[in-house]
């Protein structure tokens, strides 16, 4: 479940045990902040990167967690597609078990059929088969940020507007990956989840990127529901599972934003089991979420595209099993996303 750790840093966790703890995680995020620090340098310097031959989009955050980055990697590469561009995604594999494709390579392989996608720790090694072996034209980092070795032509990064700057401290003392300085990098940055929050939040967000980067390009988007979606591609109207009584389970970054989509279709959510992120479910796992939605009655079992696309059934007992199917749609500034996704397709030498 969910770790004591999140509850530490976020300050959910009342214990006399926190005021011990959180001075050890200051203390440990000194060196990592110098690490940090060393490594940008060097990049900074251009050390350690390459240039291959095509356009390089990286889709990123500054913080560890959902963001909503798979959502975005879809729409950025069906939006490249309609361009008529070949687009190959690259990914680490985060938590991949041993010859397998990851939750999020999982999920993005059953949404675009049509897009490559190479997982490997080197991006340059992938990058290289994905330009031999599937003639792309633009490749399309997720969660590429900090891995800089590749140089890209257009660096977006994602901000989440329920939890934007990881609690203001770097890992492990809060989520930051990397100072808020490093926007300095970002060509775009884009605010997600912005109807979840108040209008004057957004502006604070705004303003904090600005002064680290007073001259990117900020765009605003929602997440939104398309449906519920079980394993074997049956669909559901978003409103179907209305006033209906669900459990709820997810291994992701933002488990508390998933809920908040649930809940906003009118879904009764009895318990909402939460895990950790790019969490593999096991026999036990299976066993304790069945046994919960037997003890609350549930009419139905509820996770996300990322659990459904490991767990791979479509019940867990007596219960059906859904996942939500979330997209991201613009809230505001969209044009700026399509002229610099523009001056990127403009790069590439199309196909007559």
């Amino acid at each position: 479940m969910q770790s004591a750790y999140l509850k530490i840093i976020n300050g959910s966790f009342r214990s006399p045990c926190v005021w011990l703890a959180l001075p050890l995680l200051w203390a440990l995020s000194i060196p990592y902040r110098l690490v940090v620090a060393w490594k940008n340098r060097r990049f900074d310097q251009g050390r350690m990167t390459t240039r291959v031959g095509v356009p390089v989009v990286s889709i990123g955050n500054l913080t560890t967690g959902g963001t909503g980055k798979t959502p975005m990697v879809r729409y950025v590469a069906r939006w490249l597609r309609d361009c008529g561009v070949r687009v190959t995604l690259l990914s680490r594999g985060y938590k991949a078990e041993q010859g397998n494709l990851n939750d999020e390579a999982l999920e993005l392989e059953r949404r675009l059929p049509d897009v490559p996608h190479l997982q490997n720790a080197s991006r340059v090694e992938s990058a290289g088969v994905a330009i031999e072996e599937f003639a792309a034209q633009v490749l399309l980092l997720d969660d590429g940020f900090q891995h800089r070795y590749l140089e890209r032509d257009l660096d977006i990064v994602l901000i989440d507007a329920t939890c934007p700057f990881g609690y203001g401290r770097l890992l492990p003392a809060g989520l930051l990956r990397e100072p808020l300085s490093s926007l300095r990098r970002a060509g775009l940055v884009i605010i997600t989840r912005v109807d979840q929050v108040h209008s004057s939040e957004v502006d604070q967000i705004r303003q904090t990127i600005k002064k680290h980067n007073a001259t990117v390009p900020i765009v605003e988007f929602t997440h939104h529901i398309e449906g519920f979606e079980n394993y074997s591609g049956e669909v559901l109207d978003a409103s179907a599972l209305a006033t209906t009584r669900v459990i709820a389970f997810s291994g992701i970054g933002n488990p508390t934003a998933f809920e908040t989509l649930l809940k906003a279709q009118g879904v009764d959510v009895a318990d909402h089991l939460k895990f950790e992120d790019h969490h593999h479910f096991d026999r036990e796992d299976v066993r304790q979420i069945t046994a919960r939605a037997d003890e609350l009655s549930a009419d139905s079992i509820v996770c996300t595209m990322k659990d459904l696309v490991k767990i791979q059934v479509d019940r867990l007992g007596d219960k059906p099993l859904w996942a939500l199917s979330v997209g991201m749609e613009p809230f505001s500034g969209e044009e700026m996303l399509v002229q610099q996704l523009g001056r990127v397709v403009n790069l590439v030498e199309l196909d007559e």
